[in-house]
């Protein structure tokens, strides 16, 4: 076999060292390599985490028993040994930024799963990394430099990681500082101060949101391959809007940090609201913050959680047990029926909302002229399975309305449902509710859903009381609610009607409070939905296209418009034509589209439509092992095939 020199730069030598040349064969293994290389630098350290790094292909060589042949080198390859962990500065949702040690050689799915170990963040498929966006520097700014919280002296993601009875992992406990960094993570941080929300990044339109999700990074390539350098900068954000399996006592990061990216998309307009709405999220925010300061949440012990799922185990025998008379009721579907008002806003009429006899069975809405006439032929029927449903509320002004845009075949047709009051709206919101996703009255989930609607609907009641509401000191309304409101009213005007909503929520226990919070986030009609604007095949403008962990969504961009929805449980399968960079999406009843992405990368979205079959999969039997190979297969590029 023919002898020839490899030349290999040796990280720990320092930039400027010239690279070190070894005499190989093309039979040598990769293992061989590095052991050659490390001998000749002449170093004493533990090299186990060093692999090298191919720079001309862009590349890791990580299988040690491979030779040189087998992987394609030849004499002018550019090789690197270098560790495979490195630093790096990860900002998370409650705005700190932290740095530690992460995986730059395995794919960013499976850093990430090394991320959320270190920080006791269940579920990782849920979260991701992207890069953050150049603010622009201004010349006075360039003094201020952020703080960042180091704990890279964690050990390695790879290994065994300890966790104390708290739930906390043990290596935080080691000083006072690593200490701080775990509670800071696992406890909602106090507002910043106005003047440095202002100067955060905020979105204006759909397209500079789109723009945010062109940043994600590709889950099946390593850090390194995508440009990532050692210290440089990332976000760590829950990208997947499916929530699988929280469970409180095991689940104080991944609340904490949920609430706080909800809270921030808020205070941000990243998301719509009402105004009463956005009262309620600032009340509850104002309560978490005072009640963060004294309480903490409950650690969980082994013997309760047993205890707990025995108990969960028992509940589902019992619900499994029902006598004969429940099987009857069940099996004859419930309907609603009541007399409600109608407004069309697209019919060219002035008359406004009209009353008919409606009757609401399986997912289809009928009305008629009077209950009468129920027996007879409805004047329309409505099939709401797919549709998009919103809340037009007021509960000051006692309107109780519903908002339902419905496909047709041209299109979204919009209506509107007047109820007399409360608990007729609630009863009619959650079978919309249910019917947009193809579920009927009979489903289980339709009694918790009313409740849960009743409840938000009691947390918008004022009640003008003598003496607590008077004006706390204490509260700064500028870090409760959004700018919008902050310009519509002055603070002395917000500081009351926060604290008449927080008359409401007093009573709740931090967790509680968190939960709720994060479950009238999840209500909210926009919740969820990341844009990416594309332009659909044969036509000429760009559209936007609104990616829901259930649903995609066609949006008109200028006016901000739902044109069409489409339910994943109707799509028969989706490709990618990676050569002209277009998605193709085909649905049943021979339904096509096809679109090619402007503001992202096609990858992003075919991660996004992929790993959203995938999170639902997941089931709740499952324990944390994740199918890491079903995730590829759902998310990866061509080159993962």
């Amino acid at each position: 076999m023919a002898v020839w020199d490899l030349s290999i730069s040796v990280e720990e030598l320092g930039p400027e060292a010239p690279p070190l040349k070894i005499s190989v064969t093309s039979d040598l293994h990769i293992g061989g390599v590095i052991l050659k290389v490390v001998e000749k630098s002449q170093i004493k350290k533990d090299w186990s985490d060093h692999a090298l790094w191919w720079e001309q292909k862009q590349q890791w060589l990580l299988k040690p028993s491979w030779t040189l042949d087998k992987c394609g080198i030849h004499a002018d390859a550019r090789l690197c040994l270098t560790p495979q962990h490195k630093p790096l500065r990860l900002l998370i949702p409650n705005g700190t930024t932290l740095r530690l040690r992460v995986c730059f050689s395995s794919p960013v799915f499976r850093t990430v799963m090394g991320i959320c170990k270190l920080l006791n963040i269940r579920r990782p498929e849920e979260l991701s990394l992207l890069w953050p966006v150049e603010g622009k520097k201004k010349k006075k700014d360039k003094d201020v430099e952020e703080e960042v919280y180091d704990i890279t002296c964690a050990p390695l993601p790879s290994t065994t990681i300890l966790k104390l009875a708290n739930g906390m992992p043990a290596f935080y406990a080691e000083s006072p500082e690593t200490e701080a960094v775990y509670k800071m993570l696992a406890v909602s941080q106090p507002a910043p101060a106005p003047e440095t929300i202002a100067k955060m990044y905020r979105t204006t339109n759909v397209t500079e949101k789109a723009q945010i999700n062109g940043r994600w990074l590709d889950s099946s390539r390593s850090l390194l391959q995508q440009g990532v350098k050692e210290n440089d900068k990332l976000i760590l954000r829950f990208k997947y809007y499916s929530f699988h399996d929280i469970i409180p006592q095991a689940d104080a990061v991944r609340l904490t940090q949920l609430y706080e990216q909800a809270r921030w998309a808020l205070l941000l307009e990243e998301i719509e609201c009402t105004e009463e709405e956005m009262m309620v999220f600032a009340a509850l925010q104002y309560h978490i913050g005072k009640v963060s300061l004294t309480e903490q949440f409950v650690a969980s012990c082994p013997a309760m959680d047993d205890l707990d799922s025995a108990l969960q185990c028992l509940e589902v025998k019992m619900e499994g047990e029902s006598s004969a008379d429940d099987m009857l009721e069940t099996m004859t579907a419930p309907e609603l029926h009541d007399y409600l008002k109608i407004f069309r806003p697209k019919r060219l009429t002035l008359k406004g909302y009209k009353q008919y006899w409606f009757t609401f069975k399986d997912t289809t809405i009928s009305y008629y002229k009077s209950k009468e006439e129920s027996s007879k032929e409805p004047i329309q029927q409505m099939n709401l399975k797919g549709c998009e449903v919103a809340p037009d509320v007021s509960v000051a002004g006692q309107k109780f309305c519903i908002r339902l845009l419905i496909p047709g075949p041209e299109g979204m047709n919009e209506v509107y449902l007047r109820c007399e009051q409360e608990q007729q709206y609630s009863r009619w919101m959650a079978a919309c509710r249910l019917a947009s996703k193809g579920k009927t009255l009979a489903d289980s989930s339709f009694s918790s859903e009313v409740q849960s609607i009743q409840s938000f609907l009691a947390m918008q009641k004022t009640t003008p009381s003598n003496n607590t509401a008077q004006t706390d000191e204490s509260i700064n309304t500028h870090s409760l609610v959004s700018p919008r409101y902050q310009k519509k009213y002055k603070p002395k005007q917000l500081a009351p009607r926060i604290l008449e909503a927080y008359q409401n929520v007093a009573q709740l226990s931090l967790t509680d409070a968190i939960q709720k919070f994060l479950q009238i986030w999840q209500a909210l009609p926009d919740f969820g939905l990341a844009y990416i604007v594309v332009r659909f095949k044969g036509c000429r403008k760009d559209e936007v296209l609104g990616i829901a962990n259930n649903r995609l969504i066609r949006i008109d961009l200028s006016i901000g418009d739902v044109v069409k929805t489409w339910r994943y449980n109707t799509m028969r399968q989706w490709n990618v034509n990676w050569d002209i960079k277009q998605v193709a999406i085909e649905f049943d009843g021979n339904v096509n589209i096809a679109f090619s992405c402007v503001t992202a990368d096609c990858k992003i979205v075919h991660e996004y439509i992929g790993g959203y079959i995938f999170m639902s999969t997941r089931g709740r039997e499952q324990s944390d092992t994740l199918n890491e190979e079903l995730f590829h297969k759902l998310t990866g590029g061509h080159e993962a095939l």
